[in-house]
Order: C-alpha cells, then structure tokens, then sequence
C-alpha cells in the first residue's frame, strides 16, 4: 500500500491559526464569556520579606461590588503548597511570611476590575519587616538571613558533575585562566501576560488558562484540592506567547481557591507589572578556571554555577541539572569538576525559560574561549575548530553521544559570514559562538486522527500552541501520513476532559515527541481506510494506493468518506487512528533524546562616544534534523537570536532594597524592529537524522545561547573592552570603553 507524495512536509503552507490571530478573530483567556463571570485582582507585599500579623479584610468586603475576599486562612480544607516532585515549598497565596515583594497576601473577586481595585485599598495587612537577601552574594555570604529554615545557606539544591582527573588536568596545562561571569535577571515578556478564569461547581474544577502545560496544571490543581484528575478541566485558547513562563501552575490555583469562596465563576487578568512579580529567568554568577596547553589544546574545566532561583524552587531544580552540561560547551574537555548551586532569595520566583540554564553557562564559556584565544595569539575560530567535538563523540558523561556535525554547520556560518579574522577591514568586531543543549524531551505523548465520514480529518492533540507553529506542522504529517489535502485537517482546541494526553510543550519537543505520536495516530487511521478500501475492491493491501482524500486501486477510485459510510451501513460515524510516544518505544531512552545545536555568527560596530553597540550582521545556524515547515524554522530561530540580542543589550531586572525598579515596558527596555541586525541570515541543516517524525529534530532554543557571547567577544576584538556583566548597556559600554582608554 502507498500514498502519493503530496509535497506537504518541507513545504512552508500557510499557517492554520495565522489568519485569526492577525485579524482579531482569536479568542484568549481574557476574552472568554462565562455566565455570571466577576473579576479578580491579588494584593501585594511591599517588603521584600516580612511576617504577616494580621490581616483586616472587613472594610473590603463591605466595599461596593465585593463578591469575596480570600487570605491563606481560608485554605485550611486544602493542601496549599506548589512545587516540582518532592520540594512543595510554594503557598499558593502568602501563609505566614511574604517572601518577595510583590508576594500575594489577599485576593479580591468584584463585579469588575474597578470594584476589585478599590478593595484592595481596604485591607489593612499588619508586618513585621525581616531582613532580605536578593542577590546570590548576599544570599551565600556568612550568616546571611535565611529565606528557608530547611534551606543551610539558602542552597535549594546542588548538583555536581565530574570526569577524569581535574587536578592532573590542570597540573598538564601551560596557562591557566580563571574567570567570573554574571547573566541578569530576565523578564520573558510573553505579549499576553498571565490570564486564568475559574469556576468550581458541582462538576468539579474547570479553568480556562494562559498556559503551556495543560496536563501538568491539572495535575498540579488535583493535588492542592485533593480531587481526582476526571474532576479537573483545564481549557486552553490562544495563548499569547509564553517562553516557559507558562510551564506548571502559575496563578491558577490562588484563582480557583477565589472562585470557590465567591461561589461564582472569577477571571483574574494580569498586566505586564503583575507578571513580572509572578515569574522570570534566574540570573546567574559563573566562576570558571580552564587549562589549556599553548597550541589551544583545552586539558581541564572546574566551574562554579550559582542559580538565584527568588523565594521558591519552581523549576530551579531542572534548570540546576540542565546548567552542568550546557557550562562544558561542545568541546573536548578530558577532565572536568562542575558544581551547580541553586540558591533561595527574597525575589520573585525564577522558572524554565527558552533553553534553561543555556545563555547563562555559554556567556561564561564562550566568553572564556575568546579570552584564551587572545592570550593564546590564536583565531577564536580555529581554537574552536581544535576542541570541537565529532559527530559521535560523548559531550557528558554517559549520555548520548553528539549527533549533529558541528563542523559542518561551523563552515557554513564562517562562510556566510565572510570570516578572515575577529576583526573587519573597517575596525569592527566580529564574534562567532556556540549553543548546545540536552533538552529534557520525556517520551509520554498521546495523540488521536479521526476520519470523519464526510473526508475531513479532525487530530486531537495536547501540544499547546503558543506561536511556534505546533497546530500547522501537526496538521502538515497527517495531511502527508493520510494524502489529503492541508485544508481538510483542523485541530481541536485543547481541553484536558476530551484531549489526549501530553506531558508537556516545552524543551523542544513539540514536533519530535508528539510529532512522532501524530505521526502514528495518522498511519494508524491510514491503514484503516486502506483495510477498508481493500475491502472494497477485492484487492491485496498493497494494490491500494491513497491520493488526494481518495484510495485508488486498478484504475477506480473511492473517497474516504464513502468508504466510511459503507463501514457504517451509510450512518455516518468515523475512523480513529491512535499514536503514542511512550518510554517503551525505546527501552532504555537516550539522554537527551537529541541534542539541540545552535551556532551564531556576528559582525558589530561600536561606537566609541555613546557605547552604542550596532549589529551589523548576524548569522545563525541551527541543526533541524528535517526542516517540516522551513519558514516556522527560520522564524524560531530568529526569534530565538532576538530574544538573545534582548538580554545582550537591554535587559534585566534590577533590584534595589528588595524592590524591582523597573517592573513596567516604560523602564525595562526590549528589542523592537530598530534592533533587528542589518543583514539577519538564517540556516537550516538537514540530516533528516533527528527522532521525530520524517528525521526532524526539535529546535527553537539553540538560537538564542551563542548571542550574548558572540557580540561581547566581537566588542572586545574590536575596542579591547572585555566586559563580564550582562546586558551591554551603552553606560555600560562606555565605561569600560572609558577604563580601557
């Protein structure tokens, strides 16, 4: 049996939910109509850490439009603790202590927002101010205050990662370098901010939710109210970008324990100022000390990683891990001793964000290299080129050896690039960097394809779409596995009551994970209608041919749809094919599944005066596997290059006495079109060698690891200024530009 090649996969078709979104058709959680819906707004901590005496919400619940007002009181009947695996140290809703500020303490639900905001200035809450650390300095220094009793030194967790001798690998060495390192704080800046809507009856919990882990909330929503998971619906509509911020339970809880002391649907709809007090990227400090030999031959690495994961662990455990494999870099290093420290502070909680732990540890690495490289009298590319790990060789200990040719994507980014040293014909600065990670890609993926008996094709899956193209690439592998048009596929809105599982959207592996469950649930169906049509034609399998929505054997044709009413006695009724992407696929799962590469290439000019850093070109490379959708591809890996370009050169969230100072669009500054590089090239390297579907491999995150690293170096090359500390402001720049001189 076969099916005639359609020219789907590989083909950049119009995007499924383009069209809505850029005419105002798409729905999100804010804009979900619910009867008797009533608003929600949170009241905040202003100190960065202080013990709750009391609370008086008297005066707000006589407040006009005040349907009810919730404090941690009033979860004595549930378990109100977040957290990833064992580690629930997250209230959801300030118990005893606020740890940050910004930290909730109450919460309103009013006939509408204004109502709602004016209660919240009728609570009195009554603090005992403590002392706060919200740096890592502050937070590791002897006898620092404590964020958690059952947390010595405000370590949350620490990992540790070793390889050979790293005290022979350093006594081999000729020089020694030791450097340290910062990476900001980082605001994800998804355009729609945190929104969820709640209503708990006789049914159970349903939400509507801005989020990326539907199963996960659920999950998560079950265990706090101790109810089965058949009694809790998560609903997700468009979803405005989310980067990780979204991954796990955000604000859904505090808004379902809200909605069921009002005893009425409530909808709590943040702004960008209240979702930077909900979530971030962990700012980092990284201590390195590599040896190497004169000809560049790098002999050992020891690596210090600090990780300022704010007031809770959230995802700081996964990020910990993931930072000791991404500080090695793609090179050959016999001996090596990491050591990743998680650490607690009077700050807003830090979460996954776009390749964790992979811009911090590579700013420090990559940074480094150059530094070595200038020492060494050597190219920055050709030090590189000697360390650089082969297709096949191990990259950590006992995990899955490289499966991408660095080399080969190396040449090409050198050759677009027009590289002949760090440093152009007009005084310029060039750099070019590398970004490779282990993504965390579980197999536990469930998708269903179903034939419907008028020819149209419906896929249930729980890969959720928040911009990357997930609904079209899903749509373009059962249009190819079912030889049906694109058109005729559409994709449910994901609802957790009705919607197979997915254990996550994140990591990378949307279209290598669940690609390869819809590939299967799509193949399942295909050979369905094929039995079917078999059937009818009184032909062996393999006569059947499928195009074009039609199986054809012998010259006679017959629509799926027919086929399915015949089934059926002419009733109707549908086919249903069933994919799963699960651990027994593979017995003992490779770690990581695959490795994701990035590669970026940059040519700036600076100027001297200001500090002002102008990108002049930039060039990134990424290793796709099979490119499904080539202009989805390139836009990721665009995207991905300018959120990199973002905390290179404008952003972080500065603290100061325990508050944020710059927690609005006004004062924290992100790229826009100005700041796009004057020449932005893009490539995609196909090896159609990746697990996924048609050999692709997930990609999205690789991008935005080298930028940092690659403009720094190019900035020293350049002017001498090395600088350590991220962003690259033009104050920043000027100064060591300043110093230098």
């Amino acid at each position: 049996m076969g099916k005639e090649e359609l020219k789907i996969i590989g083909t950049s078709i119009k995007r499924v939910d383009g069209v809505d979104k850029v005419t105002g058709q798409a729905k999100y959680a804010g804009d979900i109509v619910i009867p008797g819906l009533i608003e929600g707004k949170f009241l905040r901590s202003p100190y960065a850490h202080a013990r709750i005496l009391s609370i008086d919400t008297s005066a707000a619940e006589q407040s006009p439009g005040v349907v009810a007002v919730l404090t941690g009181k009033d979860l004595g009947d549930i378990h109100p603790y977040l957290g990833r695996g064992q580690r629930k140290d997250q209230p959801i809703i300030a118990m005893d202590r606020a740890l940050f500020a910004g930290h909730p303490v109450a919460a309103v639900a009013a006939l509408d927002r204004l109502a709602a905001d004016e209660a919240l200035g009728k609570i009195r809450v009554e603090y005992e101010e403590l002392p706060a650390v919200t740096s890592i300095q502050e937070a590791t220094a002897q006898g620092a205050p404590l964020v958690h009793s059952f947390a010595p030194g405000n370590i949350c967790v620490q990992e540790k990662l070793e390889k050979g001798d790293v005290e022979k690998g350093f006594a081999e060495a000729d020089e020694i370098f030791e450097d340290t390192f910062e990476f900001p704080m980082v605001y994800h800046y998804s355009m729609e901010p945190h929104t969820t809507a709640a209503k708990v009856d006789e049914e159970g919990i349903t939400v509507w939710s801005s989020n990326s882990h539907p199963f996960g909330i659920r999950n998560e929503i079950a265990e706090v109210f101790g109810c089965p998971f058949s009694r809790v619906r998560v609903i997700v509509p468009f979803v405005g970008g989310a980067y990780g911020s979204k991954s796990g339970c955000k604000i859904e809880p505090l808004v379902i324990a809200l909605a069921r002391k009002a005893k009425r649907p409530v909808r709590v709809v943040q702004n960008v100022s209240e979702a930077m007090l909900t979530v971030r990227r962990h700012s980092a400090l990284c201590r390195l000390k590599t040896g190497v030999k004169r000809d560049g031959t790098l002999t050992a690495k020891e690596a210090q990683i600090f990780l300022n994961t704010g007031a809770y662990a959230e995802t700081g455990p996964v990020v910990t891990r993931r930072a000791l494999t991404r500080i090695l870099g793609p090179y050959r290093i016999p001996h090596v001793r990491a050591i990743s420290s998680c650490v607690y502070t009077n700050t807003v909680s830090a979460a996954s964000f776009r390749s964790v732990g992979g811009p911090q540890t590579a700013w420090a690495t990559e940074s480094q290299m150059d530094i070595i490289a200038q020492k060494l009298r050597l190219d920055p590319v050709q030090l590189r080129r000697k360390n650089l790990l082969r297709l096949g060789e191990e990259l950590k200990p006992k995990g899955r050896p490289l499966d991408a040719d660095l080399f080969k994507g190396l040449d090409k980014v050198v050759h677009t690039l027009g590289w002949d040293g760090p440093v152009t014909k007009q005084g310029g600065g060039r750099g070019i960097c590398f970004g490779v990670t282990d993504p965390g890609a579980p197999l536990a993926s469930t998708a269903s394809v179903h034939v419907l008996s008028d020819g149209s094709i419906v896929l249930q899956t729980g890969t959720v779409e928040i911009g990357q193209g997930a609904k079209t690439v899903m749509s373009q592998i059962v249009a190819e596995e079912l030889a049906v048009p694109f058109g005729r596929v559409t994709v449910r809105t994901i609802d957790t009551a009705y919607t197979p599982f997915d254990r996550s959207t994140g990591s990378s592996r949307s279209t290598t994970v669940m690609g390869k469950a819809v590939q299967l649930a799509a193949q399942d169906a295909r050979n369905q209608v094929v039995e079917l049509a078999a059937d009818y034609f009184e032909a062996p399998l393999d006569a059947i041919t499928l195009r074009d929505g039609e199986a054809v054997a012998a010259g006679k044709k017959i629509s799926y749809g027919e086929l399915i009413h015949r089934h059926f006695a002419m009733q109707g009724g549908e086919l249903i094919g069933r994919g799963y992407a699960h651990s027994k696929m593979a017995p003992n799962p490779p770690d990581p599944l695959f490795w994701e590469t990035g590669i970026g290439g940059v040519e700036i000019e600076t100027d001297r005066e200001t500090g002002e850093i102008t990108i002049k070109r930039y060039v990134t490379a990424a290793d796709v596997g099979k490119a499904l959708h080539p202009l989805q591809c390139e836009g990721q890996d665009e995207g991905s290059a300018m959120m990199g370009i973002g905390h290179t050169l404008y952003e972080s969230i500065c603290y100061e006495g325990g508050q944020i100072l710059n927690p609005s669009m006004v004062d924290y500054k992100v790229p826009t079109f100005h700041d796009i590089p004057h020449h932005f090239e893009t490539i995609l390297i196909e090896d159609e060698n990746g697990p996924g579907p048609y050999g692709a491999k997930g990609m999205g995150e690789g991008g935005i690891i080298p930028v940092a690293p690659a403009i720094a170096n190019a900035l020293f090359w350049s002017t001498g200024a090395r600088i350590k500390e991220l962003p690259l402001t033009p104050e920043r720049v000027w100064r060591a530009l300043k110093e230098k001189a």
